[in-house]
């Protein structure tokens, strides 16, 4: 059966999903795979700048994927990119660098277009068809991608600077020392005021709220080690009391510490705690006590839209 690729381009990590049409219209995926590669140090900068070395292992993931995905033959091939090289000054050199490299262009999405992709990618997930009014937050390392559907249908996006890398570098002077409570306050108080600015919550109070993104995936994962289970044991419905738990209890922690939390890329271990605090603000601004997970995102959008054409 035809197939397509999609490499997704994140702040914080790059991912390959290859994908096929099944009989019965969804999406069957044949293989996925994410790289945390953090491409966007700096990117809290008045003018982001993407450095030689985060470039260079961007590069090597887009190679290793591409390779990973090449004996399936796709029939097409699809680079996108989203935050981390929309906002960089030098953002045009390294998509010129990778079409250099590879032979592949980067389709540089804007934020509604990165939002309505996600919310595309959404619609596939089988497990989310009993929704109708819902929410979808979307964290990755530059942006948090907000949408709302009434009857199924896309009614509101935004795309927010709120990601954890971008929140980490402008709020945590010392991320390898303790996520203190005024540094959690912080970066709460800083999420409410931009989504707020940015996002009406203003579905019905029965609408459900799905959350997705690398932070979502990892909380996951953590919980299941917590109990000595896979992740995928573990129910994908996640409460704001879980990430409450979950925060008080790696905030005290030093990074090496938190390096050596199973369930946690180490990769991820510094901008962890401002992520699950930008989620727990979220949820406190909306009322939203759970989040239903997601796999279902961008890149699952990106490869509806290909297979239909």
């Amino acid at each position: 059966m035809r197939s397509v690729a999609v490499i997704d381009i994140g702040s914080n990590s790059i991912k390959v999903l290859v994908a096929t049409r099944r009989a019965d219209g969804g999406l069957a995926t044949l293989m996925a795979r994410a790289i945390d590669a953090r491409i966007s140090a700096g990117i809290s900068r008045s003018k982001p700048f993407l450095g030689e070395e985060g470039m260079a292992r961007g590069l090597a993931a887009i190679r290793d994927l591409l390779r990973e995905a090449a004996p399936f033959q796709p029939a097409r091939t699809m680079l996108v990119a989203t935050s981390a090289v929309r906002d960089a000054t030098n953002g045009a050199a390294f998509r010129e660098r990778i079409l250099a490299d590879t032979g592949h262009e980067i389709r540089l999405l804007s934020g509604v277009e990165e939002a309505h992709l996600i919310g595309r990618g959404l619609t596939c997930d089988a497990a989310l068809s009993d929704l109708q009014d819902f929410y979808v937050f979307d964290l990755g390392g530059g942006s948090l991608e907000c949408l709302s559907f009434r009857q199924r249908r896309v009614e509101q996006t935004a795309s927010l600077p709120l990601g954890c890398v971008r929140l980490t570098e402008r709020f945590v002077a010392d991320p390898t020392a303790p996520f203190t409570d005024d540094l959690r306050q912080n970066v709460m108080a800083h999420t409410t005021a931009v989504l707020r600015g940015g996002f009406h919550l203003c579905l019905p109070p029965a609408a459900r709220t799905v959350g997705t993104g690398g932070t979502m995936m990892t909380v996951r994962a953590i919980l299941g080690a917590r109990l000595g289970l896979a992740p995928e044991a573990i129910p994908p419905v996640l409460t704001v009391l879980q990430l409450r738990d979950l925060i008080a209890w790696l905030a005290p922690m030093t990074l090496e510490a938190r390096k050596h939390v199973p369930g946690l890329p180490p990769p991820r271990a510094d901008v962890f705690p401002a992520a699950l605090a930008t989620l727990i603000a979220v949820a406190e601004a909306g009322g939203i006590p759970e989040f239903r997970l997601s796999l279902y995102n961008l890149r699952y959008g990106v490869a509806d839209e290909l297979l239909a054409h």
